[in-house]
């Protein structure tokens, strides 16, 4: 039996062929799409145009064109938005490393190149499936929260994204059509398939018969059943990620999640906690009602604040839910505290025509430590200076003594351990 890998003869198993690549391209190709468009919505939510300190990505040019203001409704936008990124994402993978396996071959055909027009080919192929490797590692790792790549998470898979999808659109064009084809040519999933061109017919070699083994072992499992189980896998990893995205007993389903199924505990505070008040290093020194204050300015005005303060202006309630990055959100939880508009009529700025403003954190050191808003987002009467949570004090790791909370923004722009606030002029 040939040794060598670049002899077809080497690739012995019969689920290799057109059909079942086809079936798993056409696939890929309907779900990449949706990542795609979800990961800009992502992007968008982050209002990365508004202001330096929200832009993880400051050399995007023409690739910030779409950008827009990001809305306020409805209050769960970010949280499907994100969820169904991060669980399909999540979902496909069993797919592409079932496409890779099936086009493996190809890797390692010789002449490595026989034509310039096929050297350029095999290099698109080349940024397609690094671009894809690339995307989907980093994304698991984030997911994860395992940090380990160098640079910004941010920049690393915007800039990513945008290299694989633009290999992955030239890759379609030239390849659907085959696909389509392959999958009309053959009327059952198990019939066997030809290594090539009927004998005296004249046809041409097509690429994908080079994936047809021209000596196969005995088959062990169908066609059908190998699409079964890869199936089998992405529905058991959407199955145990998506219940985050999801209020009740869905919740303990998302075994995969950074945070797990279950709820952290019990009690008013007892819902999912990204950062902890220790890990950004605030003492409760510095967030005592002694020591803290909150400094409010704009319109060459500046208020300071204590806790005892906020709570004698008018207070109101909102029921959000808090939507990360990760794809993991919380159920709605009661807010109440000041409105952000308040805030801006503070230092003299209506409330219908409140300016962006700029919150910074005591936090010390991570992303978003300083992070912006638009003025829609601060306009929305849901949007608080959140001062309790479901009928009490926040709790430290929920932000104390005062966090922003938004409707539909991402979890980081919901700025925890709030020392100050800049209405304009950013």
């Amino acid at each position: 039996m040939p040794r060598s890998p670049s002899s077809p003869a080497f690739w012995r198993s019969p689920l290799r062929g057109p059909w079942f690549t086809s079936v798993l391209g056409v696939v890929l190709l309907a779900g990449i799409t949706v990542l795609f468009v979800t990961g800009l919505l992502s992007y968008a939510a982050y209002n990365p145009n508004l202001s330096a300190v929200n832009d993880k990505t400051p050399d995007k040019g023409i690739l910030g064109f779409y950008l827009f203001s990001w809305p306020t409704n409805p209050v769960w936008l970010y949280r499907l938005t994100q969820g169904v990124h991060v669980t399909l994402g999540l979902a496909l993978i069993p797919v592409l490393l079932a496409k890779l396996w099936s086009v493996l071959p190809r890797l390692f055909a010789l002449p490595p190149a026989r034509s310039l027009a096929h050297a350029l080919e095999r290099l698109s192929l080349l940024l397609l499936v690094g671009g894809a490797l690339f995307e989907f590692t980093t994304g698991v790792l984030n997911i994860q929260l395992d940090y380990v790549f160098p640079g910004s998470f941010y920049t690393l898979h915007f800039y990513g994204a945008w290299v694989f999808i633009a290999a992955f659109v030239a890759h379609a064009v030239l390849r659907v059509p085959a696909a389509f084809r392959n999958l009309r040519r053959m009327r059952h999933p198990d019939e066997p398939e030809a290594a090539g061109p009927p004998a005296g017919s004249g046809e041409p070699a097509r690429p994908e018969d080079t994936l047809v083994s021209p000596d196969p072992l005995p088959p062990t499992v169908s066609r059908r059943g190998a699409l079964g189980f890869v199936g089998g896998g992405s529905l058991l990893l959407a199955a145990t990620s998506a219940g985050h995205g999801f209020d009740g007993p869905l919740r303990d389903t998302a075994l995969l999640a950074p945070h797990g199924g279950a709820e952290p505990g019990s009690g008013p505070g007892g819902f999912q906690i990204n950062k902890t008040a220790a890990s950004r290093g605030i003492t409760a020194t510095e967030t005592s009602d002694e020591a803290w204050r909150l400094v409010v300015t704009g319109n060459g005005r500046t208020v300071r604040l204590s806790r005892a303060d906020l709570l004698r202006l008018p207070l109101h309630s909102a029921a959000l839910p808090i939507a990360c990055v990760e794809g993991w959100s919380t159920s709605d939880q009661w807010w109440r505290g000041v409105r952000l508009r308040d805030l801006a009529g503070l230092v003299g700025h209506e409330a219908d025509t409140a300016p962006d403003v700029l919150v910074e954190s005591l936090q010390r050191h991570g992303a978003f430590r300083v992070a912006a808003l638009r003025d829609n987002q601060v306009r929305d009467p849901r949007s608080l200076l959140a001062l309790l949570v479901n009928g009490e004090d926040l709790t430290p790791d929920h932000g104390y003594p005062a966090r922003v909370i938004v409707p539909a923004a991402p979890g980081v722009l919901n700025t925890k351990w709030v020392a100050r606030m800049t209405f304009g002029d950013l």
